[in-house]
């Protein structure tokens, strides 16, 4: 009888020269030899070996970096994760703007360049949306209907140039404190869509006697009604019927002058890109995200600015993050952040650790620190420029950082409202999540969920585990981003996302 060839050893991945970890890219049974080891245990795909003896209460490496400590002792070659590893405060030095550098940007002529909509204010857009705006949930249904009646006139086959209505409802704007923070962030959200470029116009629908309130918001943020803007209430237009009416008849005027706007070339400075991971494993910090931290750092020498965010999600990597700031205060002001934070778990009975989740375990994510080092890759190397609140305008150019939750919905929802014009999203075990009015191009972080969820992912980088480099892969995902942002349709727009992720964070206390 002829016995089997003998299987290739697995491989590993070790990071960091000084790390006492090392991530399996395949399967690894017992009896495996790995970095002249032998393997005690079989671990998963995605998931840490010891590649030294570790004491219980010993930092347990990866990156370089602390990602937790031995909860009890561990010998070389048995599996690390939450059996054998937990989490507990440390000291980190955050050395304020020590890394920071001027950033060497390529003249305007020297820059890339793509295919955009050209707005009077001078921003540029990379979609060519109608959006139906709520100030509360009780309109919500109203500004659905309206969609609805859009779609069933058939107004859009005479306006081809028009990417779509999008009803963007959401579950909040009454039954909260006027002047909180819950409703200063949802002031700024609205705004933040209604004026974000691509946007070619909106219709903001109300109830009329919520706590948001219309007119408040438009003298707050100087709106005007105009061909581009328009506002009602149901109360005040006399019920859902006729509302629906004035709403489709707004919709009607506002779609010849959206028509007029045609894509011109504009540089890549035009872009504002935002960053997100979802649903990341064991690969998101060795593939997919240094590699859009490899296209992060493409842009900004184009002149254009990524927006990096998920608060507690570099939760113990914002010392990386400080170092590069460009000034101590830019520095500061993330640590003033990350301390919000662990106050604002504590006081709802939470942890910073809460998260990674029950999914990111099982693809190998084992404590906080572990995924908020993988999630920080995708900012890139190069200096941060400022630090911005949960929607605020981005008025900076290069890297910058957004306070939002880790929650992906809530967090891109922030970062549209900032400007962003085009998302990247890495995920590792599956992410199914679209952003109108703002594209989002998905990046698996392996080939087996590139080749599992095909329609869903446009980018694969496991291939990185296989030789592809680092640098090659942010160029093809900087190529992507012009594309995509030239009109070429993302596989999420493709199947239709969009709508149902507006997601403004609520924050206070619901009344």
């Amino acid at each position: 009888m002829m016995l089997d060839k003998p299987a290739l050893a697995p491989r590993t991945v070790r990071l960091h020269e000084n790390d006492n970890s090392a991530v399996a890219v395949d399967p690894i049974v017992p009896g495996s030899i790995l970095h002249g080891i032998t393997a005690k245990s079989r671990v998963p795909r995605g998931h840490k070996i010891a590649l030294a003896p570790i004491a219980q209460g010993e930092p347990i490496l990866k990156f370089g970096q602390i990602i937790g400590f031995a909860s009890q002792p561990v010998e070389a070659g048995e599996w690390l994760h939450e059996h054998n590893v937990e989490m507990h405060a440390f000291a980190r030095e955050y050395h304020f703007a020590e890394d920071a550098r001027a950033e060497t940007i390529l003249p305007v002529e020297a820059q890339a360049t793509f295919q955009g909509f050209r707005r009077q204010n001078g921003k540029v857009g990379t979609r060519n949306y109608l959006a139906i705006l709520t100030s509360v949930n009780c309109s919500a249904s109203v500004a659905r209907f309206i969609a609805r009646e859009v779609e069933r006139s058939g107004l859009l086959d005479d306006y081809p140039n028009i990417d779509g209505i999008i009803p963007l409802v959401h579950g909040t704007g009454c039954g909260m404190d006027l002047k909180g923070e819950g409703a200063d962030i949802l002031k700024r959200t609205q705004w933040g869509y209604a004026s974000n470029p691509n946007m070619a116009g909106v219709l903001m629908v109300g109830l009329g006697c919520e706590v948001f309130q219309i007119d408040r918001w438009k003298e707050l943020y100087n709106i005007q009604e105009s061909d581009t803007f328009r506002s009602l209430t149901i109360q005040d237009t006399g019920g859902t019927k006729k509302s629906v009416e004035k709403g489709l008849e707004a919709i009607r005027d506002m779609l010849p002058l959206a028509s007029q706007a045609r894509r011109e070339t504009v540089p890549a400075s035009e872009l504002m890109l935002a960053l997100q991971c979802g649903g990341s494993d064991g690969y998101s910090g060795i593939t997919a995200n240094p590699a859009l931290g490899a296209a992060v750092d493409i842009l900004v020498r184009h002149g254009g600015t990524a927006i990096l965010s998920e608060t507690p999600e570099i939760y113990g990597a914002e010392h990386l993050l400080t170092r590069r700031a460009a000034t101590r205060e830019v520095g500061e002001k993330l640590v003033d952040l990350i301390g919000w934070w662990e106050e604002y778990t504590a006081r709802n009975r939470g942890e910073m650790n809460n998260n990674p989740s029950p999914g990111n375990k099982a693809g190998g994510l084992t404590t906080i620190l572990e995924k908020s080092l993988g999630a920080a890759a995708k900012g890139g190397t190069t200096t941060l420029t400022d630090v911005y609140r949960y929607a605020e305008p981005v008025t900076s150019k290069g890297f910058v950082f957004m306070d939002t939750p880790g929650y992906d919905p809530v967090s891109a929802t922030g970062q549209v409202a900032g400007g962003a014009n085009v998302l990247c999203f890495t995920t590792g075990r599956g992410s199914a999540y679209g952003c109108k009015p703002t594209p989002s191009i998905k990046l698996a972080t392996n080939s087996e969920i590139y080749r599992r969820m095909i329609d869903d992912m446009d980018i694969n980088c496991g291939d990185i585990l296989d030789g592809a480099s680092i640098a090659d892969k942010g160029q093809e995902i900087f190529e992507t981003i012009l594309r995509v942002a030239s009109g070429e349709r993302s596989k999420s727009e493709v199947l239709g996302y969009g709508d149902a992720e507006f997601l403004p964070w609520q924050v206070g206390a619901v009344m």
